[in-house]
């Protein structure tokens, strides 16, 4: 038997891309659930969108500290990287804690990173943010096409979460990329979507993560003043809500021989309570 008929393939690559993590429940679900995750799956990385993790809104130093430890690899974020200003730092000094790519060059942080697994593959993670019902300092499509011609001479494989309001947005961008990266995963609306799926390119999507948080609120927030505000048309303040956290996300699987494919998506759905 030669020694090519003896090899052995390559085993498929496991990603795991986990929803906005929202509050201290939020937090609360990653510690609880996400560690017996690694233990089950081996997955080769783990993406958390932390973009909530700190009171509901932004991130801080020690949401950092704790989402890493709690298993994550690489953090991205939003709309709202810059609200806790402790952080700042940390996104300038982290290449794997990410803000969306297409804010302004003179804000703090970058927004795209390579990590190598264990086994030598070069996975790069881009963080990115919509357009349509968003402040967003230059165009989404643009300079994902932009970062994309960057990575693809450091990468065997790329995933995109796109941090975005507009589902529309989110679709058309999954389209756009498919063939070009191994996945694009939506951000941001909190609520799992039943659209996961790999297009016909061979590019990973589902339109929403949906959220690592409390279901006993409105998307995270405690639901009183959340029902206030719809009722009364009047501001109201919000808090993170605490019941039954849950954490949501997808598991990826990659073609280990192709570079840019992905060979299944499968939604993480797991209470944590």
């Amino acid at each position: 038997m030669t020694d090519e008929a003896q090899a052995t393939p390559a085993a498929p690559l496991t990603v795991l891309a986990i929803g906005d993590v929202v509050g201290s429940a939020g937090r609360r679900a990653l510690t609880r659930v996400l560690p017996q995750l690694r233990a089950d799956l081996a997955p080769d990385l783990v993406i958390v969108n932390g973009e909530n993790a700190s009171g509901g809104i932004g991130i801080n130093v020690r949401a950092v500290d704790e989402i890493t430890r709690a298993g994550a690899d690489v953090i991205t974020l939003g709309n709202h990287a810059y609200r806790q200003h402790d952080v700042h730092r940390l996104l300038n000094d982290r290449e794997t804690i990410l803000r969306p790519a297409n804010h302004l060059a003179s804000q703090p942080g970058h927004g795209s990173c390579v990590v190598t697994t264990a086994g030598g593959t070069r996975i790069g993670v881009v963080n990115l943010q919509g357009n349509v019902f968003m402040e967003s300092g230059r165009h989404a499509f643009s300079e994902i096409d932009a970062v994309i011609a960057k990575l693809r001479k450091q990468a065997d494989h790329i995933i995109v979460d796109f941090h975005a309001e507009a589902t529309s947005e989110k679709v058309a961008m999954g389209w756009h990329l498919d063939g070009r990266v191994s996945a694009v995963v939506g951000t941001h609306t909190h609520v799992p979507t039943a659209d996961l799926r790999v297009l016909p390119e061979g590019t990973a999507y589902i339109t929403d993560l949906g959220m690592t948080g409390s279901r006993a609120g409105v998307i995270g927030m405690e639901r009183d003043a959340s029902v206030r505000r719809f009722v009364t048309h009047m501001h109201q303040r919000y808090e993170p809500a605490e019941k039954d956290p849950w954490l949501m996300g997808v598991k990826l699987t990659l073609d280990p021989e192709v570079p840019m494919r992905a060979l299944a998506i499968e939604q993480l759905l797991i209470p944590a309570s």
